[in-house]
């Protein structure tokens, strides 16, 4: 069965280079399409289409704001936004009004058959360039907060073992608590103190006080 497709750009020679390229295809059928956000959700209604591709910058009525409607009425119908923006703030946006995937213009001809494949068999899709926007954005954030706080850079492991630690118990007693081997709770030791760039045993347990390990608790 082919899965069908409504267009949405307020561009007609980029929605008719879409409909070539997809109806080219034997498993994709081209059934509507929109040039603003009012008419698609109106299409959406008529054609429920299993993809609508959606542009954000749509006169009248955004592509999120359409994607969010289209989405709570028609839950089967999956939004793929095609779009020039690379910014995580639009990817945010768009993923928390229902879309599952977006594309970006500029590599479209090379990604969209794909994307709209994926997101008809309920997947994800997303460019490339997305994603490795996606992975520094985490990055970033992910430096901040280490950088704040040396303590976010620990597992859970680690952050048990720091606890005992700081209340005084030893690696054989830690061992007992966690069921490991003594050699294993040294080793954590050793990575802890390596991991926060700390030298002794007293260093390390200053550190985890000031960063907010709970002695009491």
């Amino acid at each position: 069965m082919r899965s069908t497709v409504m267009l949405v750009d307020d561009h007609a020679v980029v929605r008719d280079g879409l409909q070539l390229l997809l109806d080219a295809q034997l498993d994709i059928q081209v059934v509507g399409s929109a040039a603003d956000g009012h008419a698609a959700i109106t299409q959406a209604h008529a054609l429920t289409p299993d993809v609508v591709v959606m542009d954000i910058a749509l006169p009248g009525l955004n592509g999120i704001e359409a994607t969010r409607c289209i989405r709570a009425a028609h839950p089967a119908t999956q939004v793929l936004i095609l779009s020039m923006h690379a910014s995580p703030d639009y990817l945010y946006q768009a993923l928390r009004a229902g879309a599952s995937g977006y594309v970006l213009k500029e590599v479209a001809g090379n990604e969209v058959v794909a994307a709209v494949r994926a997101v008809a068999a309920g997947g994800r899709y997303f460019s490339r360039m997305i994603v490795t926007l996606l992975v520094d954005n985490f990055l970033q954030a992910y430096q901040a907060q280490t950088s704040t706080n040396p303590l976010a850079q620990l597992s859970p492991r680690e952050h048990e073992i720091l606890k005992r630690v700081i209340v005084g118990e030893s690696s054989k007693e830690i061992a007992e608590s966690l069921s490991l081997s003594p050699k294993t709770v040294e080793t954590y030791r050793s990575r802890l103190m390596e991991k926060l760039n700390v030298h002794d045993i007293p260093s390390l347990v200053r550190l985890g006080l000031l960063h907010g390990i709970d002695a009491d608790g």
